[in-house]
């Protein structure tokens, strides 16, 4: 009973505990920081003891990685009492701090060494780049230049006259043999086998072939107009007033064989179409090749693709004419016409460690800008259908090019894995090899001293020639 009359003694109100005090805003990230820092610390530590070559090895890199961090804030106490009349035992926050990271002076390795610089990496996308330096600026004017050419042909008046050259009756009713030949082949193959080639190819076909034997006269060295022997080469000379005006900026200067003549015979080398029609003699194609030879393209309907074209050789999609058939070297081949421009080394250069040239010109990247630029030029002022069906061949023949990449590099990689033969190169094109047997453009001298001689030809040549591998 006298427990009851007991009465405890109040705290002092100066006792009572004070509301939590608030956290600083970003205490919370930055203990997240540091946990993520002693984390990140102690993995690369586990990683260092692993030699990056022998993942499985038991044996150890003396190598440690440290990360210099910062003390985490202090948090202030939440239940804590005032000053003056707070106990010994009040609760308090324990401490978080996180666990000790070596210092500098304990590592046991070298400095680790720099990354490695950017210019060190390769097949690095390549974006388009304006040119700034005059050596790129001389290229873009010279490749805007070129890039008219197809558009002086546009003439409706030199297509009149061209159409007026040309047996058309006959050119269809070959077409038209030749396509029926085509599809016949594809019915016997089966319902669902399309003929290799269109009509409209194959009024192409048929072009060309009237073009190379009955049109055109291909000239190495013409004959002298005065007995009619057979002409030697002396070089270049100037254009004379009436053969410059008709568009001829280089003449050829030969000069007869036989001795008792030595007469001198000009061959102007005509641009023209109008003096090409009237003159049948020439060389005229349009892809424009750094190394001094053309050739043409057509786009085929029926395949949906660009097909190369050369009709002084009288070849059809025979790309690799030029690389694998005449051992020849390329860098640059970029094709012109008059609703665009695109460069289409890749169609005729498949490896690049045998038959292709320094592309030393101007960078990639700008390149790349100089082609954008003409396409864009030429294709301003058509309407958005227009513009969108050109875009689209682009694309297919983007694919095309890149797939001709792809598929070269398989190639050689299969022939030095086991099973292969170990060789090096690109797959022979047994097309390519034939057309340059019967080879009938330029004579014997100017062919070897253009490095043209072909496979079989280079190999029994005297001297090697220093550009080669």
């Amino acid at each position: 009973m006298a427990d009851r009359n007991i009465r405890r003694k109040p705290l002092p109100s100066t006792a009572q505990a004070p509301p939590p005090h608030a956290l600083p805003p970003n205490w919370s990230a930055d203990l997240t920081a540091q946990f993520r820092r002693v984390l990140s610390t102690r993995r690369m530590n586990e990683l260092s003891k692993r030699p990056g070559s022998q993942r499985r090895s038991s044996s150890r890199v003396p190598t440690e990685y440290f990360v210099e961090s910062r003390q985490p804030p202090q948090l202030p106490p939440r239940h804590g009492y005032d000053a003056s009349t707070q106990s010994p035992q009040s609760p308090q926050i324990p401490s978080r701090e996180p666990p000790s990271v070596p210092s500098a002076p304990q590592l046991l390795s070298p400095p680790l060494a720099p990354p490695p610089a950017y210019s060190s990496l390769r097949n690095i996308p390549i974006a388009p780049t304006p040119p700034t330096d005059s050596k790129s600026l001389r290229f873009r004017g010279m490749l805007l230049s070129l890039s008219n050419t197809p558009c002086k042909w546009e003439n409706p008046g030199l297509l009149d006259e061209a159409l007026g050259a040309i047996p058309l009756q006959r050119i269809y009713e070959e077409a038209q043999e030749e396509a029926d030949l085509f599809m016949a082949e594809a019915a016997s193959m089966g319902t669902s086998m399309k003929p290799a080639w269109g009509y409209q190819d194959c009024v192409i076909r048929a072009l060309m072939k009237w073009f190379k034997r009955d049109f055109f006269e291909w000239v190495n060295n013409p004959r002298c107009t005065v007995c009619r022997t057979p002409t030697v080469a002396c070089g270049m000379a100037a254009p004379l007033p009436d053969e410059q005006a008709r568009g001829a900026n280089r003449v050829e200067l030969y000069q007869c064989a036989n001795q008792h003549c030595l007469s001198y015979e000009r061959f102007p080398r005509y641009n023209d179409a109008f003096v090409l029609l009237q003159t049948r003699r020439g060389r005229v194609r349009w892809v424009w090749n750094a190394e001094d030879h053309v050739w043409t393209e057509v786009y085929s309907v029926h395949r949906k693709r660009w097909v190369h074209v050369d009709c002084c050789e009288e070849q059809w999609d025979v790309p690799l004419l030029y690389t694998q058939g005449w051992n020849k070297k390329l860098s640059y081949c970029i094709a012109f016409s008059a609703d665009g421009c695109c460069d289409v080394t890749r169609r005729y250069v498949r490896n690049p460690t045998e038959h292709a040239l320094t592309r030393g010109r101007c960078p990639e990247g700008v390149l790349m800008h100089i082609v954008r630029e003409i396409k864009d030029m030429r294709r301003r002022d058509m309407d958005k259908k227009e513009r969108f069906r050109l875009n689209a061949e682009d694309m297919r023949e983007d694919a095309e090019l890149r797939k001709n990449i792809i598929e070269a590099l398989a190639y050689s990689i299969s022939r030095i894995l086991p099973g292969g033969d170990g060789g090096t190169g690109s797959r022979p094109d047994p097309d390519a090899i034939k057309a340059a047997e019967g080879r009938q453009s330029g004579a014997t001298e100017w062919v070897r001293a253009r490095g043209e001689g072909g496979r079989n030809q280079n190999q029994r040549a005297g001297p090697r020639d220093p550009r080669l591998p």
